[in-house]
């Protein structure tokens, strides 16, 4: 998931490539104006091209208003099944006769529905019923597997030069994107509107195999990553926040076509969508030929916001896992979200606290102390847009402590509440804000990708540029000030793994 952190980076990163100072961000956003144009098609789909002809190549950058967190109760995963699913094919690609194809998936939904409630049943399931059910799934399913041509999507995408071609999905977003030849600039547009009208939902149900073994792989059978999914429970009683992207295995096992069919009918709608080209294109030619494939998307009513809100932490909380595992520390704090007027402060308190070999967390845990592998901190985790967690973790090293740790980290937590940070902490902040990173984010993905962001978050790309004001009128008064309202014992929630040679569970 990309941090609004690291997007603030992106702008510093364009400044330096233009040679341009931080300081005439005024200027710079005059000439930034000229080569970027923002059109809201009809059916109210906000797209933007951004003009940069160094090389005959472009990125796009197409982004959906919703993640993991706009899972329907019941059914956590679907979000990243669609991302799957997006893949897959239209009507006019990936198979050989869309219309028999058509007829045999709404058969491998019927049937797969009878197994589904059959298996579901409160009493018990009847074994021959159910075998015969399985049956039937499995027959439609190799029925409908006969019009597939494995792939196609894909292979026509890298047949015509696409490269980095991914996906992602995030507790917030689903985000789509790749670079290509400039001359394949249509093919690009017809492909990527194509999947957003009419998605095919073929192999649905081999894909969700695929997913159940990488929750498996990734969560389930290691250690560090049971534990990110007790935490995130413990520290989230109401927010969906408190799960992870992956879903459930009990509710992967269960979701259906015809659920991620009607979560992207929710979700999929372009005033819920923002959709960036950047590269070696001219807004005046490629405009109007994305508004010719993106326009034919129906409209629909953006989806209704969010109603629950995470009540306030009034008690600290902990989670232990006792594993054959080496030991790990985390901790979290509830913060406000993006918008609150301190975002930038805490974004300053996790530079200050873990940026490189100079952070506080490396130099006392790591460097002097000898106690941790290494130690970090996060301003924004799991994500932005709804209130996250201000995370830190650390790994001791062997013949230490979680304990150790733990102390250590509070001790600097505590340093923050009672003295000023220095003013080098300060402005090193303030520089690498505008400089870090630069060979990974300065190029047109990554601006593709600021671009999306900033005009989903915040209505406007241009606050890219209003960013790196607000950074740079973060004080050391903030930073104090800050830290002694959100480092509260009863705002905390930890997690650790403790080293047993018996794998005895969970325990809270």
């Amino acid at each position: 998931m990309v941090r609004l952190r690291s997007l603030t980076i992106v702008l510093a990163l364009w400044l330096a490539c233009s040679g341009v100072h931080a300081q005439d961000w005024q200027a710079s956003l005059a000439h930034f104006e000229k080569t970027t144009t923002v059109k809201v098609l009809p059916n109210g789909l906000t797209l933007i091209v951004s003009e940069r002809p160094e090389a005959p190549v472009f990125s796009f950058y197409t982004l959906v208003d919703a993640g993991s967190v706009d899972d329907p109760q019941g059914a956590s995963g679907i979000a990243h099944m669609f991302e799957h699913m997006a893949f897959k094919g239209t009507p006019e690609i990936g198979t050989t006769n869309y219309a028999a194809e058509k007829t045999a998936l709404a058969q491998v939904e019927t049937a797969y529905a009878a197994y589904d409630t059959e298996s579901r049943r409160a009493l018990g399931a009847d074994p021959a019923k159910l075998a015969s059910l399985k049956k039937s799934f499995e027959d439609a399913v190799e029925k409908a597997q006969q019009y597939v041509i494995p792939n196609q999507f894909d292979e026509i995408v890298e047949q015509n030069g696409a490269v980095g071609v991914n996906a992602s999905t995030g507790e917030d977003t689903t985000q789509y994107f790749w670079s290509m030849p400039s001359n394949r600039f249509e093919l690009w547009a017809y492909l990527e509107s194509s999947r957003i009208i009419q998605p095919v939902l073929r192999e649905f149900y081999k894909e969700r195999d695929v997913v159940q073994e990488e929750r498996r792989m990734r969560t389930d059978s290691d250690p560090q990553g049971r534990l990110e999914e007790e935490f995130l429970h413990a520290a989230y009683i109401a927010h969906p926040y408190g799960r992870l992207p992956i879903g459930f295995e009990s509710e992967l096992t269960h979701i259906t076509a015809t659920e991620a069919e009607a979560f992207h009918k929710k979700y999929y709608v372009p005033s819920n969508m923002v959709v960036v080209v950047v590269g070696d294109l001219k807004a005046s030619e490629a405009m109007p030929i994305m508004e010719r494939y993106f326009g034919k998307i129906p409209a629909g009513p953006k989806p209704e916001s969010m109603t629950t809100v995470e009540p306030v932490q009034h008690a600290e909380r902990s989670v232990v896992l006792h594993e054959q595992a080496q030991p790990f520390y985390m901790e979290g704090y509830h913060r406000p979200n993006y918008l609150s007027p301190d975002d930038n402060v805490y974004d300053a308190i996790a530079a200050i606290l873990s940026d490189g070999r100079t952070g506080r967390l490396y130099r006392a845990l790591v460097r002097d102390q000898g106690i941790a592998a290494r130690a970090g901190a996060d301003s924004d985790y799991p994500s932005v847009k709804y209130p996250p967690l201000f995370y830190l973790d650390a790994t001791p090293l062997p013949g230490h402590t979680d304990d150790e740790v733990r102390d250590a980290i509070h001790k600097q937590l505590d340093r923050l509440k009672t003295e000023d940070v220095t003013d080098a902490e300060l402005e090193a902040f303030k520089t690498q804000t505008r400089a870090s990173v630069l060979s990974g984010l300065a190029n047109n993905a990554g601006l593709a990708s600021a671009l999306a962001f900033y005009q989903t978050r915040n209505g406007d790309w241009r606050f890219l540029f209003h960013q790196l004001e607000k950074v740079d009128a973060v004080t050391k008064a903030d930073i104090r000030r800050v830290a002694n309202a959100l480092f509260l014992d009863t705002n905390r929630t930890s997690a650790r793994i403790e080293t047993t040679t018996a794998t005895m569970g969970a325990a809270k």
